[in-house]
């Protein structure tokens, strides 16, 4: 009888998408591999970006990353691994030294680095290529021949 409406509730865009906070997370975290490969990707710096026009790309191993969150922010490295299992990717120089002497990589996630040098090779930039060629279409934007050829319509 009485219906609460909840703050910051919208109308779905797709009704093959579910909006339920259960189910999203459980789609995240038992995620196949190939799945958190698109998922754990990370910006490109502002020199990349522009030269690419790609925004964010999955990292890889042998990229040069770093970190602009927490307490390693400010610090550099390659990509030793990444750790899909665990969300989160290993950096050269970034560990931490354990009670019994050892020393582990500390895990960073990957939306907390920026991407500051590819590993490039001929999958890399097919993707690139692709993820381009989608930005330039230029979101809805309307050209001026088309603005032109619509103006006369009536």
């Amino acid at each position: 009888f009485f219906f609460f409406h909840r703050a910051g509730s919208r109308m779905k865009y797709s009704t093959a998408v579910s909006s339920s906070r259960r189910k999203s997370r459980k789609a995240h975290f038992s995620a196949p591999s190939n799945v958190r490969r698109e998922l754990m990707s990370a910006p490109l710096c502002s020199e990349l970006r522009n030269k690419h026009a790609v925004k964010a790309i999955p990292v890889r191993k042998d990229d040069e990353v770093m970190v602009v969150r927490g307490t390693f922010k400010g610090r550099e490295g390659k990509v030793i691994q990444v750790y899909r299992r665990k969300w989160v990717i290993h950096v050269e120089r970034i560990t931490r030294d354990k009670v019994n002497g050892a020393t582990v990589n500390v895990g960073i996630d990957p939306s907390k680095v920026v991407i500051t040098k590819l590993k490039m090779d001929k999958d890399r930039k097919a993707i690139l290529e692709r993820k381009s060629k989608k930005s330039d279409k230029g979101k809805g934007k309307f050209t001026e021949s088309e603005v032109a050829a619509m103006a006369n319509v009536d």
